[in-house]
């Protein structure tokens, strides 16, 4: 009988755990993390220390082949390595650690696909108003073949509504490499805050948060890298494209919940609602912040439907989820709280999300750099017509 490509590609487990839990000799492996060129893969490597780093200063900068991570050319390949945050290895354990790295280029300044420099500095100007963030990231799991997991080789599942917080083996798909990410995330000091099954089968998300700062695109990356490092371990994928399955399904999102002290605070109602306001001036270049291909990701999931607002046309409602913008209605209740942007895709960058909802609501920036365009207007359109007329959503 033909082995299955699970069974084909899996290692023995069990060795694997014998060897990895043998005394490292005072040794300590450091696992260097890094976005590649793509702007949302991960990329890592590992190195040994001699002793326990007490701060990411201690750390040596290390360097590695850009011209395999499309960030450099063959002829001048090295980019280097800053750590700026350490983590506890929920994988190797002991002494072990994860090292967070910035990428530097030739002359040693941030490389042109290394944003959390920017982000970081725009965080520090606006430390005052002490920003939390919360983010939600979506994602799918899929066999090792690229199918989606748990659903039939030759069909589909039934149609979207039982899976949404499900219980059960034919409601939900993949709840043990779920509950191994939260846990991992737990060890390694991510501020995980939940976990749920999504509309999708074989769609899942967590949040991490609330994280203030450049604290929040941290983590959340260091949580995507234990995510993809636990599903490599049960021999699945996980996938954070935006629409990993056309049709009659939901997308995959990051909803970013967004605060300052003024609107954590009696009276923070007028506080949001100013900053929704600045946000609704800016909608297209905060598009292009909000997926690494400058909206084209989003092009396929923020269609207005499938709990999502149009991406040509910003809304906000309270309670409203085919808004852009959601105000929970506990929010409008208290007169206080928490907003939360919708937009941002399951693959956008972090430090790109935060840092244009600060230079926009915080810093008062009316013009970003980026700017959404559609790919195809054609398409676009012909795609919006099919759509018909949204009704609009009262605030």
């Amino acid at each position: 009988m033909a082995m299955n490509l699970r069974e084909q590609f899996s290692t023995d487990k069990v060795i694997a755990s014998k060897l990895i839990g043998l005394d490292s000799k005072d040794k300590v492996q450091a696992e260097y993390i890094w976005i590649d060129g793509s702007g949302e893969h991960l990329r890592s490597k590992t190195r040994t220390l001699t002793k326990s780093p007490k701060t990411p200063g201690d750390l040596p900068v290390w360097n590695f082949d850009g011209s395999s991570t499309n960030q450099a050319k063959g002829a001048d390949s090295d980019v280097f390595l800053q750590p700026v945050a350490i983590y506890p290895d929920p994988f190797r354990l002991g002494p072990h650690i994860l090292v967070l790295c910035e990428t530097l280029d030739n002359k040693m300044q941030p490389h042109k696909t290394n944003y959390r420099r920017r982000c970081a500095q725009v965080m520090e100007q606006v430390k005052n108003e002490h920003p939390w963030f919360g983010m939600e990231q979506e994602y799918t799991l899929l066999d090792v073949d690229g199918h989606p997991f748990g659903w039939p080789k030759n069909g589909f599942p039934g149609p979207q509504g039982p899976y949404y917080c499900g219980v059960g083996a034919n409601k939900v798909y993949g709840r043990d490499v779920v509950e191994a990410h939260y846990r991992a995330c737990l060890y390694a000091g991510v501020n995980i805050s939940g976990t749920n099954a999504e509309v999708m089968p074989g769609q899942w998300e967590y949040q991490v948060g609330p994280c203030e700062g450049i604290e929040m695109g941290d983590q959340l990356w260091v949580s995507r890298f234990l995510l993809h490092r636990v599903a490599e371990e049960f021999g699945v994928i996980a996938t954070l494209d935006p629409k990993p399955i056309q049709g009659d399904w939901n997308g995959a999102g990051c909803h970013t919940n967004v605060s300052t002290e003024k609107m954590r605070n009696p009276g923070g109602y007028k506080e949001i609602i100013s900053a929704i306001e600045k946000l609704s001036k800016s909608h297209a270049e905060h598009i292009a912040y909000y997926d690494p291909t400058g909206g084209k990701d989003n092009e396929r999931r923020l269609t207005g439907l499938h709990e999502t607002a149009c991406i040509s046309k910003f809304s906000y409602g309270v309670a409203s989820r085919c808004s852009s913008i959601r105000i929970p209605r506990q929010t409008e209740v208290d007169g206080y709280g928490y907003y939360e942007d919708r937009r941002p895709s399951s693959n956008c960058d972090p430090y790109c999300v935060t840092e244009a909802i600060m230079r926009t609501t915080s810093l008062d920036i009316k013009k970003l750099s980026r700017t959404y365009t559609p790919q195809d207007l054609e398409k676009f359109r012909n795609l919006m017509s099919q759509q018909g007329e949204k009704p609009k959503i009262e605030e």
